[in-house]
């Protein structure tokens, strides 16, 4: 990434970062140099997007700031390849999901779920089905929004297919993607045989001797037809002070969407872990990293202490603290896949219980 684009830089490029600030109504003017009130709006952009909020563009903020300029016919819509980006995009998938068209995950990228769940609609409403969204698309989807409205046709998929799988852990299949810190990966590999035992299909990202791209695990990821994909992390601050467990899952405020199941599984999972530790809770949030957005599945990124914090350090080091983090990912999965009525309170099942409620096939 071009140094240019960090406090005291100059240039095109960060003439072209200000001009889509503008455009965003971040800045009030274009600039050729990037000074304290351009980082402020990069700040602020990256907070409104769920990026990492650093005030620093770097090559996943000046994507989503390019993504961000498009509105709903700017351009015509197509599948291509690469694929095409954008807020335009973002809200094509939301209104088609609305009037109960399924073009899968609100991802601002024009897929082939989304070409699909475009033809319908055009066959729907008697226009050339070609799978195209230009002018004739849009204008006949302003009248049909008017008067159709799905409700909330993705929350009753997620919900339907989750019944469909049944509360057994038993031929699930569960990837788990731990950070390169042995003891986190240590706790992956003791996640990964506990879920053996019950059944379950897992796959690590990585091995002790591989460390793969973030591309590379999200197509594992993808490939694997995963039901849940679980990240393990230690967060990073130059700050020691820094400390508590956090975890992260697919949203966007921008585009009004999150994955149903990742909040879920988020909530969860943070709750359990801090039921049983000390951990400070630092609660879930939602956001919008590659990790999180291009993943099929529903996908949760948990950051288990921060790693310049000794106390984190400490108990992340403390096998039994592992242990425990492990029965409570184990149970926050099984409660996953529970019905309500037979849920029980945050903290309060292990894993015995599950067994002897007969939920191994």
């Amino acid at each position: 990434m071009s140094p240019d684009l960090t406090l005291g830089g100059s240039g095109d490029l960060v003439l072209q970062v200000t001009n889509y600030l503008t455009r965003l109504n971040l800045l009030n003017q274009e600039s050729s140099v990037f000074d304290e009130k351009v980082a402020s709006a990069v700040k602020e952009f990256q907070q409104s997007r769920g990026l990492r909020v650093t005030g620093i563009v770097d090559a996943i903020t000046l994507r989503v700031l390019d993504e961000a300029r498009w509105k709903l016919g700017d351009r015509v819509l197509s599948l291509v390849s690469p694929f095409m980006r954008g807020d335009d995009v973002a809200s094509l998938q939301s209104q088609l999901s609305e009037m109960g068209f399924n073009c899968g995950r609100v991802d601002g990228i024009f897929g082939s779920e989304t070409e699909s769940a475009v033809k319908e609609f055009q066959k729907s409403v008697g226009v050339k089905v070609d799978g195209r969204c230009g002018p004739a698309t849009i204008m006949s989807m302003m009248r049909l929004k008017k008067i159709v409205s799905g409700g909330a046709p993705i929350q009753l998929r997620d919900a339907a297919i989750r019944a469909e799988r049944g509360p057994a852990l038993s031929g699930k299949v569960i990837v788990i993607d731990p950070s390169l810190s042995p003891e986190i990966f240590d706790l992956a590999q003791r996640l990964e045989g506990r879920l053996i035992a019950l059944g379950v299909n897992v796959f690590l990202t990585r091995t002790i001797a591989s460390a793969p791209q973030e591309s590379e695990r999200i197509e594992l990821a993808n490939s694997s037809g995963a039901d849940l994909v679980i990240s393990l992390h230690q967060d990073t601050y130059k700050n020691s002070s820094a400390h508590g467990v956090a975890t992260y899952y697919y949203g966007s405020d921008s585009h009004g969407v999150h994955s149903i199941v990742g909040e879920r599984f988020a909530t969860l999972a943070q709750r359990e872990i801090c039921a049983r530790t000390d951990l400070l809770n630092c609660r879930i949030h939602a956001k919008t990293w590659d990790l999180l957005r291009l993943t099929k599945s529903p996908t949760v990124l948990i950051e288990l202490g921060y790693s310049a914090n000794p106390g984190d350090a400490k108990r992340v080091a403390d096998p039994q603290f592992r242990e425990t983090v492990v029965e409570a990912l184990m149970v926050a999965i099984q409660r996953l896949y529970l019905s309500a009525e037979n849920d029980a309170k945050t903290g309060t099942l292990r894993i015995s219980d599950l067994r002897r409620a007969g939920l191994r096939k």
